[in-house]
């Protein structure tokens, strides 16, 4: 958190669950935190970015401001899917010692408004992340965490399976350009399942958002995939036109 210095409001935070892709791994932004372990020991462990919100700051705007400071990350997708605001939130007395040094404040209680972000790891600003102790990790690997933070990522997670079902965010997880087998790929390491090579493609292949592109692959030992594009313009005219049923 770094709230130091501003005017805060100590009972409602944003932390922010950032969803990256890469080398067919799913991978969460998490950042590195020193504390005082109850026995007054200096320990470290991982958090979510997050941060309280100022006292006239809308929430989204403070998410957005919370993932640029922390991490250098902007103009990304971000989507609110969760309050969470049970009194037990905070229990462990050290991440309560922990906010109430970082704040300078006397923290008691703590509603939070969940985020996940989607992001393009190779697009990413990686070497401010590293100064800010911020880094991808696997999202099969997480450490532990602070806080209640592992319960946020599984809700994000859920989220995250459920509106890739409904909605096709996950093109903001890949390159511009991409393939068949990259774009499957992605959805079988966010669904944790295995998908049908003849099937996914078959379905895939209906939508008219999905753009082939003049262009293959080069230098790969298989046969080379043609590359394909999402076009959003397409997709939006195509959900604004949608009435959700058949006459």
């Amino acid at each position: 958190m770094i709230s130091l210095g501003r005017t805060i409001n100590p009972h409602i935070s944003v932390d922010c669950v950032v969803f990256g892709f890469s080398t067919n791994q799913l991978k969460i932004l998490l950042i590195e935190r020193e504390y005082r372990d109850d026995s007054g020991k200096q320990a470290r462990d991982h958090k979510l970015p997050g941060d309280f919100i100022t006292l006239n700051e809308d929430l989204d705007l403070a998410a957005v401001r919370t993932l640029e400071e922390l991490t250098g990350l902007n103009s990304i997708y971000l989507h609110q899917f969760a309050f969470i605001g049970q009194p037990e939130r905070i229990w462990k007395k050290s991440d309560m010692d922990w906010l109430n040094t970082t704040t300078g404040m006397e923290i008691q209680r703590v509603v939070t408004a969940a985020y996940f972000a989607l992001i393009n790891i190779t697009e990413s600003n990686s070497d401010f992340a590293i100064k800010n102790n911020a880094s991808w990790i696997d999202i099969k690997e997480v450490p532990a965490l602070a806080f209640d933070h592992r319960n946020i990522i599984d809700r994000g997670l859920a989220h995250l399976q459920k509106s890739l079902r409904n909605e096709p965010i996950g093109f903001e997880l890949l390159p511009e350009k991409f393939t068949i087998r990259e774009l499957q790929s992605l959805y079988e390491v966010i669904l944790d399942c295995n998908l049908d090579n003849r099937n996914f493609r078959k379905k895939i292949l209906k939508s008219n958002y999905l753009i082939q592109l003049d262009e293959k692959q080069i230098g790969v030992a298989h046969k080379p995939a043609f590359y394909y594009r999402f076009d959003k313009h397409i997709y939006n005219k195509q959900k604004k036109e949608y009435l959700g049923f058949n006459f």
